[in-house]
């Protein structure tokens, strides 16, 4: 009778043993194929979405501190630079109206800057001044985290189009649009000696840049700039 009982125990004990390493075999296996299947969805899904065009109210912080509040009238009218500087941009075709002209530099990175706020754009001091003959280079945003920016429109400028700077002492100048391309961000930088001349040999002219085209999420920026150049009106 002592060996039927210790038989049943050894066989009982020999049965959920297994069972019980079977149990947690299976458990881990699912997880592990859960856990890959995230991955390979979340890969699948950044590759699709690579070079789509990002939407604004989608945008990630890409650790940029913008400013996305409209100037106020007042705060335009006030605005005021040196009487042969640029102050006042003016697109009518896009729907930009004396927009701020900030004098800018270049970064750390020797990049040029742009404003902190996305309504202005930057005038490059190393560029030409109004009236001077020369080239001048503004530039400014497409948009920020949540709102558009004052260029995010500039593609649809066609050659024609009038682009308007007021110097600081109210002259005006207007250039006729004279080519409007997007150039890949891998050529931008060799573009920017085209884009610092005139594209009509001893005609003054101005040059606007913004980002455009495709959003990389890897690189955390637009994969493409946009280059308007446009020359003085007679």
């Amino acid at each position: 009778m002592m060996i039927l009982e210790m038989t049943k125990l050894k066989i009982k004990g020999g049965w959920r043993r297994p069972l019980k390493w079977a149990i947690w075999s299976v458990l881990i296996v699912f997880f592990l194929v859960f856990l890959i299947r995230v991955a390979v969805f979340e890969n699948n899904y950044y590759h699709e979405k690579e070079g789509s065009e990002r939407a604004v109210a989608e945008q990630v912080d890409d650790g940029s501190d913008l400013d996305e509040t409209e100037p106020t009238a007042t705060e335009v009218a006030e605005y005021t630079v040196a009487p042969d500087r640029p102050r006042y941009l003016t697109i009518e075709r896009l729907g930009v109206k004396k927009s701020r002209i900030l004098p800018m530099g270049v970064n750390t990175a020797g990049e040029l800057d742009t404003p902190n706020n996305i309504f202005d754009v930057g005038w490059y001091e190393g560029s030409s001044k109004p009236g001077e003959g020369g080239t001048m280079i503004i530039d400014g945003h497409n948009g920020g985290p949540h709102v558009y920016g004052v260029f995010k429109n500039l593609p649809d400028l066609m050659e024609g189009d009038i682009i308007q700077v007021e110097r600081g002492d109210g002259e005006i100048f207007k250039y006729r649009v004279a080519e409007n391309k997007a150039v890949p961000l891998t050529e931008s930088n060799d573009y920017m000696s085209t884009a610092a001349k005139s594209p009509e040999s001893g005609k003054e002219s101005v040059t606007l840049i913004s980002c455009t085209g495709e959003w990389s999420q890897a690189q955390g920026t637009y994969l493409s700039r946009q280059f308007t150049r446009a020359v003085l009106m007679d």
